[in-house]
Order: structure tokens, then sequence, then C-alpha cells
């Protein structure tokens, strides 16, 4: 089986020929974990490295990341204990006042591609559910998304709800968005990422 094809037709967002691909290899006896890392895993790395030097951009990246859910599905059911170790649990959501889930939704393909198991609590989302979220699912990372300096500030008020709670120091926690800056993320006690790639590194890192 030709992996290549695989890698080449997620990063051009090929989603019917991917899926094609990757039920021709499980047809032709190739493993599960064989066809997610050398095809599968090996687009998406792909995709971040053309995505953070300009040569990919935002749509392209997301049609790239359905490629690869379309190959998942196949070999999801097939893949055995240990062939596919989440990496960890990442809790993803745009701050309360904040209606905007593009960034979310692009973050959460490239991690759930890097090995993570993602729960997008989705737009507008409140302090307290953040907080509960992480009380439930107790994750790695938690990502805040706001794309509004109206809303940015709630990613604060989040962090706070956090520490009151006891568990921010159980989390690392990401920020994004166009209005938020290295800086103010410092200064609430976040990190930031400039973009869903350095989102993943920064992730790799705490975990």
């Amino acid at each position: 089986m030709n992996f290549e094809a695989i890698t080449q037709n997620l990063v051009d967002g090929q989603t019917k020929k991917v899926r094609e691909l990757v039920q021709k290899a499980v047809d032709e006896g190739c493993s599960a974990k064989q066809i997610l890392n050398e095809g599968l895993l090996a687009g998406m790395n792909e995709v971040g490295s053309l995505f953070q030097e300009g040569e990919l951009f935002v749509p392209e990246v997301l049609m790239a990341a359905k490629a690869m859910h379309m190959g998942m599905e196949i070999i999801a059911p097939l893949l055995k204990e240990g062939d596919h170790e989440s990496k960890g649990k990442v809790i993803l959501a745009s701050v309360e006042g904040d209606l905007h889930d593009i960034g979310i939704k692009l973050v959460g393909m490239m991690m759930a591609g890097a090995g993570y198991e993602i729960i997008n609590l989705g737009v507008d989302v409140p302090a307290d559910q953040i907080v509960e979220a992480v009380k439930t699912h107790k994750p790695k990372v938690v990502g805040l998304a706001a794309l509004l300096t109206t809303s940015m500030m709630n990613m604060k008020t989040a962090i706070q709800a956090l520490k009151t709670a006891g568990v921010y120091d159980e989390v690392k926690v990401i920020t994004g968005g166009a209005p938020v800056t290295d800086r103010f993320a410092k200064e609430i006690g976040a990190y930031y990422a400039a973009d869903a790639v350095y989102a993943v590194e920064l992730a790799n890192q705490f975990c």
C-alpha cells in the first residue's frame, strides 16, 4: 500500500479520495495503526507545517482535517488498545460573550489529529461551565478563544474561576484569538498560541 497517496490526498483536502484509499488499505490487510501513523498523521503533520509556513490557509486546513476525520471513521473500530493512545484530554471553549467558533474548531481538529481527546464546549461559555467541565473531564489543557476585545476579558474571569475552584494548577490554559497577545495571556496567567499549529506544539510541551 502506498501510504504517501493517503498523505498527499489528505493534505489536498480530498475527503472522498482519502476515505477510498483508507478503505482500500484496510481491504488489503494493512493494520489500522500503520494507516494512522504512516498515512493520516503524516498528512496532518505536513498540513501543520504548510500552515505555519503560510502555504496553506484556514479553509484548506479545515478540509484536510475533515479528510482526516473521514479516514478515522473507517479505522477507529479497528484500532486495538494501545494502537492509538490518547495524549490526554483538551477542553476548548469560546469564552462568554463570544459567538465565534472557527478558532476552537480549527484547534480542535489539529489537536485531534495530533492524538488528543477533544471536549469542545462551544461558544459563549460561562466561566462556571468551564470549571465544571474541568472537574468532570480532568483535562491536561484548557483552550480559551476570543475574537472580540469585549469578550477577551472573560478569559481572565474564567481563569479566576478555575483558581477559585482550586483546579487552576491541574491544567495548562492556552489562549488565542485576534485581540489576544502574549503579554495579555501572561497577565491573566495563561499561555498564548498565535495559531492552531502553535497551540498543538504548546500542548505537546505540557502533555
